[in-house]
């Protein structure tokens, strides 16, 4: 089979590109940038896998850079992850961010339609598109609850989400909608929550900072699932052909943010070596205090379920950052 993957430079992209190319499938993958910044995949790629991957500029803002790419070969299937995904960025940038998130999925969409109306599709929303919800104890969110994003990242998501979901129901596009919780992982950029901290225990560990982490908000309440995991779920949807519709994706067991701190700083061996301070920088404008996925509907059509512990992510996070700054 033939897939193409957008935001495959990204952190969940990247570990996408590896699982299909693993299962044996062709992947063409799209860069926005001509600079061979692609070869980032290497950090969790081989070279052997790299070498395998079909490349392909694509600017989403500019339509015939779209068209372009889905006159490159016909598709089995697009995954499209490719997305400005950083909430607190939003605040900064939201027109860019509407522009790429909303514009471009749009003009990547309709050069879809124009070429191979028949390829099937997969956009990756986000559970930010859920908002600040006040959950009682042990209350999940399912795909039916109210979308109502709290800043200009999930508001983008949640415009396209909208907007998929309104083609599949009317049959104008064979696709899906995945929500995923938050997840973490090897290659998580460290300006996202958790690969921060794993950034800093790591430089920490290796001499290079003060042992003093600087951290935002450690009250939010998450639940954090492996990025393999997380894949691996978009991929059974994908080949599952009977599935459409919105699936929230996400791991199991909800903790404070400080919760995960803590397990990375005794996985390093410094447990009562470091110290916290508050950095203003870290906070959002806007934080969302508490999400807990409710997956049955996953579970249940695809027979998906998380296989990496908590703890492994965490150490191999730990791993990852130490490789790059060793």
């Amino acid at each position: 089979m033939k897939y193409l993957v957008t935001g495959a430079t990204a952190f969940a992209g990247c570990h996408l590109t590896k699982l299909l190319l693993t299962e044996g499938h062709t992947v063409y993958a799209t860069s926005r940038r001509t600079n061979g910044s692609e070869t980032d995949v290497l950090d969790t790629l081989t070279r052997e896998e790299f070498d395998r991957i079909h490349w392909l500029f694509c600017d989403f803002t500019d339509k015939s850079s779209c068209v372009r790419v889905m006159k490159a070969d016909k598709f089995d299937g697009v995954f499209h992850l490719g997305a400005q995904s950083h909430p607190p960025t939003s605040f900064q940038l939201p027109f860019y961010t509407q522009t790429v998130n909303v514009l471009g999925s749009l003009n990547l969409l309709e050069a879809l339609k124009d070429n191979q109306p028949d390829t099937r599709f997969l956009f990756c929303s986000t559970s930010e598109v859920y908002g600040a919800p006040e959950l009682k104890d042990g209350e999940r969110m399912d795909e039916s609850w109210q979308i109502a994003p709290v800043n200009p990242y999930a508001a983008s998501k949640a415009a396209f989400d909208l907007f998929v979901c309104e083609r599949v129901r009317n049959n104008f596009l064979d696709g899906l909608v995945t929500r995923a919780f938050s997840h973490t992982g090897p290659k998580r950029g460290r300006i996202f929550s958790i690969s921060s901290d794993a950034f800093q225990i790591a430089a920490i560990a290796l001499g290079k900072q003060a042992p003093v982490i600087h951290v935002g908000n450690l009250t939010s309440r998450r639940v954090v699932a492996d990025v393999r995991d997380v894949v691996r779920a978009y991929y059974l949807l994908m080949t599952n052909p009977a599935l459409k519709g919105v699936y929230n994706v996400g791991g199991e067991g909800v903790h404070t943010m400080k919760h995960y701190l803590d397990e990375m700083v005794d996985i390093a061996g410094l447990a009562g070596k470091v110290t916290t301070e508050i950095d203003q920088k870290l906070w959002r404008p806007i934080d969302i205090p508490i999400q807990v996925p409710n997956t049955d509907k996953l579970r249940r059509d695809t027979g998906w379920q998380p296989t990496i512990p908590l703890r492994q992510t965490l150490s191999d996070l730990l791993d990852y950052w130490r490789r790059k700054l060793a």
